[in-house]
């Protein structure tokens, strides 16, 4: 699986990096350690990892590329045809119940997860909520007793530290590297929308996506994601979500099914020279003030545009993507201090965390739920459009077009197909997508949902019955 959308070509297999001891004084302290002591605690701390490590194979369905417009025209009832396309990540467990963090990237869209544990049992995964804007997922098997990584603290990390990156690269189970920590705080990779990862040169390459970063004493303080290279190959330029982000975009997934995050309600840009000479500014650091939100956390903390913000809490803002994480991941309704410059003066001001505005698309449909699943679960509709209406001689505004349908779902089973218009559902008149979005929001895993459609002129009854 290619780690996200940084260039990656696989070169050959991974091992273990033997690093001079004497090479290590300079980046970290170990106190009266002999090169002995090292090898062992790395030993060890590999051997306690290793089994809370798993290998995740996804299957996706993608529309075949080799398949033009001119040698299959898309039409309303005629789509490409779709191939099945394989992938392979890893995860960490997290809970003896079987709850697994991985990537976004390593399970997104996926209609068949198979998870396998270093003593190669076998079980059935099932994604249990993404977040696309860190790269986080939870995957979660039907097992119990299982091994865990214990969470580390991230912000204690500093350049230097040793860790062991441990996942499955090239399919090869149960590959530990190391190194050290290069680099934290690394944002504007271009892999995820909040980024501040930890960047590495413990080898990572394609298959460690979703696999542990570990500090020496075996706690989880990352989660390994992509790699940079200006050849294609691992030149240990690595990056992993910081502990602290993965494991609380997934307790949020786990409790609601999508990561609540705080919101500042203004925009920011990065202090540039330019732009701190300008401004006349100590630093070239913080977040400058672009545009205030109506209503917005911001306006009502008294910030204005053109206002520099410096330290949050006390903690220095090095620039708009770091302030950013930081109102992110702060509590809603938890209040804050921040330090800002103004025409020259430092100004200080309370901000008061708001959540930010949930993103709705039109044509999103009744989603899983962190545990069971929707019955029009994978169907995508849309609103019947004047020219669908001529074409299928139906009135404008009345019913909602089915047009996509997921491979395997139970409206697949059922019968609904790609074009069907669906004029009722459970007996009530849908006359646009908002009225049957209020209609089927409110459905169960095991209710029925019973479509009135039209397929090309012919009226027929689909029933879908949840599992």
């Amino acid at each position: 699986m290619k780690l996200c959308r940084l260039r990656i070509v696989v070169w050959g297999i991974v091992g273990c990096l033997t690093v001079p001891l004497s090479g290590l004084a300079a980046t970290q302290q170990v106190p009266k350690a002999s090169g002995q002591d090292l090898q062992r605690q790395v030993r060890g701390t590999a051997h306690k990892v290793i089994p809370a490590v798993v290998s995740i194979a996804s299957t996706v369905m993608v529309r075949d590329q080799a398949f033009s417009d001119e040698a299959l025209p898309f039409g309303l009832f005629k789509e490409p045809p779709t191939r099945r396309q394989y992938g392979q990540g890893s995860g960490v467990i997290v809970s003896p119940d079987g709850y697994i963090v991985t990537n976004n990237h390593v399970v997104a869209d996926a209609v068949d997860v198979e998870v396998v544990l270093a003593d190669r049992r076998q079980y059935k995964g099932r994604v249990v909520a993404t977040d696309p804007k860190t790269d986080v997922a939870v995957v979660k098997i039907q097992a119990t007793k299982l091994p865990t990584a214990a969470w580390g603290d991230s912000s204690q990390l500093a350049v230097g530290d040793f860790v062991l990156a441990i996942g499955n690269p090239l399919g090869l189970s149960r590959t530990v590297t190391f190194g050290i920590v290069s680099a934290v705080g690394r944002a504007d990779v271009g892999v995820a929308d909040f980024e501040d990862f930890i960047q590495t040169d413990a080898p990572i390459n394609p298959g460690n996506s979703g696999g542990a970063l570990v500090n020496i004493q075996g706690e989880l303080v990352g989660i390994n994601t992509a790699i940079a290279s200006p050849t294609g190959g691992s030149v240990g330029v690595g990056f992993a979500i910081p502990s602290n982000m993965a494991r609380a975009a997934m307790q949020s997934l786990i409790k609601t099914g999508r990561v609540v995050r705080g919101f500042l309600g203004a925009s920011t840009q990065d202090v540039s020279p330019p732009l701190g000479k300008i401004f006349r500014l100590p630093d070239v650091k913080g977040a400058i003030v672009t545009d205030v939100q109506a209503k917005g956390s911001a306006e009502r903390a008294g910030l204005k545009r053109s206002d520099v913000v410096v330290r949050f809490d006390g903690q220095d803002v090095m620039d708009s993507g770091h302030l950013r994480n930081l109102v992110a991941q702060a509590a809603i309704g938890s209040k804050h201090r921040l330090d800002l410059i103004r025409d020259e003066k430092l100004y200080q001001a309370e901000l008061v965390i708001q959540e930010a505005p949930r993103e709705r698309t039109k044509k999103t449909q009744a989603a899983s739920t962190a545990s069971t699943v929707h019955p029009l679960s994978g169907v995508v509709f849309d609103d019947v459009t004047p020219p669908l209406a001529r074409q299928m001689d139906l009135p404008v505004n009345n019913g909602v077009v089915v047009t996509d349908i997921e491979e395997g779902s139970l409206a697949e089973a059922s019968g609904l197909q790609p074009g069907d218009v669906v004029l009722e559902l459970n007996r009530q008149y849908v006359h646009s997508f908002a009225i049957f979005q209020r209609l089927a929001d409110p459905l169960k895993p095991t209710d029925l949902a019973l479509l009135l459609v039209n397929r090309q002129g012919n009226i027929m009854y689909i029933p879908i019955q949840g599992e």
